[in-house]
């Protein structure tokens, strides 16, 4: 009995050591683990863990930087990354997504094309550990969602609608109301009905327009004023050309004339600016309406320095991606990632933690000095 006893006692003491060697003495193995949270798939974060990046398109400006900004920065601190464009396809995206669980990533950061058709992979993910951040379209009808980066995408569409008022004149560079009084001719167009964020611009706009379009100090000719039927699937900008030439051909062929259009994105903005030089619009006796626009990408940014596209907004795709890679850094190293906002963002199952960012209104008089001085474009670039 004495010889059994020593030798259990010695069993365990092995097994100990065992368990000991297992749990984390391991060359670059980190603790990081803070209030008893645990990391992503229940471990702590290690150099070389694989993060998985899901974008939308390459067709857009804006999602290659994106894309680019984040798999950079994440590499930085040592990360591996599998980015992934899809093109705008959504099955492209969901097999992409299920690739990305096989092959192991700890986190997932997403920016979907349709915000409702993740509801499998999502799951999937979470009965693995993996932890979901949705990347400026927030996915919805899912309670995998764990995290959300984004603009304050109500503000994006007020500040289309105050930039929009401001070219038109009715309001000043200040944003105090003018007096004038109309009437002028608008028509109004909204991004994709299956990304979240156009419902939030769209209401944003609205809330500064529709008291204007109510005082008749704003006609919508067209009448097309809810966001059902001004919404651009997929932000194709061939199908904002297309429906700004019905309405040119329709509501216009009167003779009266566009004073301003309330464009959600700078693709469609070009897409409407093409539409109205194909009537005559563009030149020294029948210049350009005020058009807005969203994301500052350079084609748009050149036509506003050249006099056509008056407006866009600048979102600091940096800035967002800045704050996506912390806030994996920090779930991977079991800490709680930094949110601002944890009331807004419904997805239809919960409210989606978020971190909001700030955007700016973008125009001729200071595109060189909030893009170009802030390094975000090089002159050269916008040449």
């Amino acid at each position: 009995m004495h010889l059994k006893r020593i030798a259990a006692i010695a069993a365990a003491f092995t097994l100990s050591l065992t368990m000991a060697a297992c749990s984390g003495g391991g060359a670059g193995s980190t603790s990081g683990s803070t209030s008893g949270s645990t990391a992503a798939a229940g471990g702590a974060a290690t150099k070389g863990d694989l993060i998985g990046v899901a974008m939308p398109t390459k067709s857009s400006e804006r999602w290659i930087n994106d894309g680019n900004n984040v798999k950079s920065q994440l590499e930085a601190l040592g990360y591996k990354v599998d980015l992934q464009y899809a093109e705008d396809d959504i099955p492209t995206q969901v097999n992409q997504i299920d690739t990305m669980i096989t092959k192991g990533a700890k986190v997932l950061i997403i920016a979907s094309i349709d915000g409702t058709a993740l509801t499998s992979q999502l799951e999937q993910a979470h009965s693995n550990g993996i932890k979901v951040i949705a990347y400026d379209r927030l996915i919805r009808n899912s309670a995998n969602v764990d995290y959300y980066t984004t603009f304050d995408n109500f503000k994006v569409g007020v500040q289309q609608a105050t930039s929009l008022l401001t070219g038109l004149g009715i309001l000043d560079a200040s944003g105090k109301d003018t007096g004038k009084t109309g009437p002028l001719n608008i028509e109004l167009f909204a991004g994709s009905p299956d990304d979240n964020n156009a419902t939030f611009f769209y209401n944003g706009a609205m809330s500064i327009l529709k008291p204007y379009i109510d005082k008749k100090v704003l006609v919508v000719k067209s009448g097309q004023t809810d966001f059902k039927t001004i919404a651009t699937l997929r932000w194709d900008p061939a199908t904002a050309q297309s429906r700004m030439e019905n309405l040119l051909t329709s509501t216009y062929a009167d003779g009266s004339k566009v004073a301003g259009v309330l464009s959600p994105y700078d693709g469609l903005s070009i897409g409407i600016l093409g539409a109205l030089k194909g009537v005559g619009y563009g030149t020294a006796s029948q210049p350009y309406p005020v058009v807005t626009g969203q994301d500052a990408e350079a084609a748009s940014v050149k036509s506003i320095i050249k006099g056509e596209q008056y407006s866009t907004i600048y979102k600091d795709t940096r800035e967002l991606a800045k704050v996506t890679v912390a806030m994996t850094d920090a779930i991977l190293k079991g800490q709680e990632p930094k949110v601002t906002d944890t009331k807004t963002y419904d997805n239809g199952v919960k409210v989606v933690p978020s971190y909001l960012l700030e955007s700016q209104i973008i125009t001729k008089d200071n595109y060189k000095k909030v893009l170009v001085d802030g390094g975000y474009y090089t002159e050269a670039q916008l040449s």
